[in-house]
């Protein structure tokens, strides 16, 4: 079948035909660098990353961007507060944290959550305070076109006109009238309360570096700005997919379309939103105490592990926390390891050749094909796993090889080789269990060579009991997690 995604503005799955033949385009949204990651923005990153993989794996070249937004008001407010928060004054910052070394703070913690998730890097990823030059054309533009004005209040700010742009509205299907108020500034310096701000005049207290001049007068861009301006720079006027979290579809989201579109961009053409991530079938709260974090989770569960569950939904769906999910993701990455290193053992590693998807079974790329329906892959994956279990204990060397490519690129497919992982395939943990149960698997052998029978049945059961599959073959007896 052809490629198709949901597409939000549309409201419909469509096929997938990119831009640029043999090419393909992607934007996603990053963080804006006010704190630490949460698990909601390494799910995201997870979701794009396999999504760019999979587009990868079908022969097309990508040109990713995830940007940075380094200058907010949050991060202002963040970095006044800092004295409060924490923060060891020094002799370089006596009363705060500057608002560009607290973001970079922040921002070197999500490349951390990243790379320990095997998030690979965009092929480009800016920062909104190296790309001004090209938000004051964007305001110039909209200016010009009769969709934005500034204040007449003598803030400095700059306001898209809501009411002049007929389409405002299409991404989330709503009517202006049904909106709430912007919350931006002074809402004596706009025309229409729900009018937002491209450019924020400069406030008195806040900091001399976090102001740039403009032809409105001095102070900085704002948010829905930034995105607009970035995502052209790097990718065009037009491109295949933006994508972000379910969150961001208003008012960011819906923002970014106008002013692009206002100013005579074809902007995107597909519009990708995943879902966002609950504790127990409730919204996580700090308040109620229903959080985890990914630095959280990553103390509970093998990187892989942590990886595979905030990965394994549907990228549309929510996807929902509670304890003990962890340790299902670990036992499901462990029957894929298990299987990848007998394999391997018996017939060395598999060599794959670009593009990936020719080597991985037609229901895997079905899935895929079907909206990115992870799933539904990982039920291929886990197939595929079982088959080849089986072809191992059987001694069908050709049918174990088959599966053994299969498996390996269906996994470099869903980022999990790419996760960080120390010692042997499974890591430390998986070679410690791997050696145990083989000297019980030695044990038992040798109670079936001696006619003790009890023991060997003993053993065999105790096994069972704690999940380990033992199937004897033409070349000996290998084990696996049961499924």
């Amino acid at each position: 079948m052809p490629q198709r995604f949901y597409d939000t503005r549309t409201a419909e799955i469509r096929d997938f035909v990119p831009l640029v033949p043999g090419q393909a385009s992607v934007y996603y949204c990053g963080a804006t660098v006010q704190g630490m990651p949460h698990v909601g923005h390494v799910r995201s990153a997870i979701v794009f990353d396999v999504l760019i993989r999979w587009l990868e794996a079908t022969g097309l070249r990508v040109t990713s961007v995830r940007n940075v937004t380094d200058i907010d008001d949050k991060i202002l407010d963040r970095s006044a507060a800092s004295h409060e928060d924490g923060f060891e004054a020094s002799h370089l910052y006596p009363a705060a944290e500057p608002w560009w070394a607290l973001a970079y703070r922040f921002e070197k913690a999500f490349d951390a959550a990243y790379l320990a998730l095997g998030v690979r890097r965009p092929t480009y990823e800016p920062r909104a305070t190296g790309h001004v030059p090209e938000m004051l054309a964007l305001i110039q533009r909209l200016i010009e076109r009769g969709h934005a004005y500034p204040a007449q209040d003598g803030s400095g700010d700059v306001y898209f006109d809501v009411r002049s742009w007929d389409r405002y509205g299409e991404l989330t299907r709503q009517r202006v009238e049904d909106m709430q108020d912007a919350p931006d500034a002074d809402p004596r310096g706009k025309r229409d309360p729900r009018d937002f701000a491209l450019w924020k005049g400069a406030k008195e207290g806040e900091p001399a570096t976090a102001v740039w001049d403009s032809p409105w007068g001095a102070g900085r861009p704002g948010w829905h700005l930034e995105c607009s301006a970035m995502s052209t720079k790097y990718l065009g006027a037009e491109f295949d997919i933006h994508g972000g979290g379910l969150d961001l579809r208003f008012p960011h989201h819906e923002n970014e379309l106008a002013q692009s579109a206002a100013a005579g961009d074809g902007f995107a053409r597909f519009w990708l939103h995943n879902g966002l991530v609950t504790y127990g079938g409730e919204k996580m709260s700090k308040s109620v105490g229903n959080t985890i974090s990914p630095e959280e989770m990553l103390q509970l569960a093998r990187p892989r592990a942590v990886r595979y569950f905030l990965g394994q939904a549907h990228y549309r769906s929510q996807l929902d926390y509670r304890p003990g999910a962890l340790d299902e993701a670990a036992a499901a990455v462990e029957r894929i390891e298990g299987f990848v290193q007998r394999a391997t053992a018996t017939h060395g590693a598999p060599e794959l050749t670009a593009p990936l998807a020719e080597h991985v079974p037609a229901t895997f790329r079905a899935a895929l094909e079907d909206d990115l329906a992870v799933p539904q892959a990982l039920a291929a994956l886990h197939e595929a796993v079982r088959a080849g279990n089986s072809a191992l204990a059987a001694g069908d060397d050709d049918a174990a090889r088959a599966r053994l490519v299969e498996v390996a690129a269906m996994t470099a497919v869903l980022g999990l080789d790419d996760v960080p992982e120390s010692g042997a395939a499974g890591g430390p943990e998986a070679a410690a269990l791997d050696a145990l149960v083989r000297s019980q698997i030695e044990a038992r052998a040798q109670a079936r060579a001696d006619k003790d029978w009890a023991t060997a049945d003993r053993i065999r059961d105790a096994l069972a009991a704690a999940g380990v599959v033992v199937e004897d073959g033409a070349a000996g007896a290998a084990w696996h997690l049961s499924d």
